[in-house]
């Protein structure tokens, strides 16, 4: 008998998967169904990100499930939320210390009265 999973085969064979990706202008969602067993690589290629998205590289930018960061050959599972990650576009300890920096100057200037 076929069902929707394909010839002979059932939903127990199948695991339904989001992919999703967020940029600057808004996000992006694909819902799969894959064969059981499937990776997080074979997700995003079967979603179509890389021809969405051609300048972004998963493997670089760090991908996950469920907010947990997750390698490429991780085996996914039912209604698992596949989630690639954006590159950082400053370094976090830069943008530490810059905050850090900023916030001393503040303090320095209100003590010499300079700012209200």
């Amino acid at each position: 008998m076929d069902s929707p999973a394909g010839p002979g085969g059932g939903a127990a064979d199948t695991v339904a998967i989001s992919v999703c990706y967020v940029d600057a202008s808004e996000p992006w969602i694909r819902e799969l169904a894959l064969p059981r067993g499937a990776t997080l690589a074979d997700a995003i290629e079967a979603s179509g990100f890389r021809q969405a998205h051609p300048g972004v590289d998963p493997g670089q930018a760090g991908t996950g499930v469920h907010g947990r960061r997750r390698p490429l050959d991780h085996v996914l599972h039912d209604h698992d939320r596949v989630e690639i990650y954006r590159p950082l576009v400053f370094d976090p300890k830069e943008s530490r210390r810059r905050r850090a920096a900023h916030k001393a100057a503040s303090a320095g200037a209100k003590a010499r009265g300079r700012v209200r």
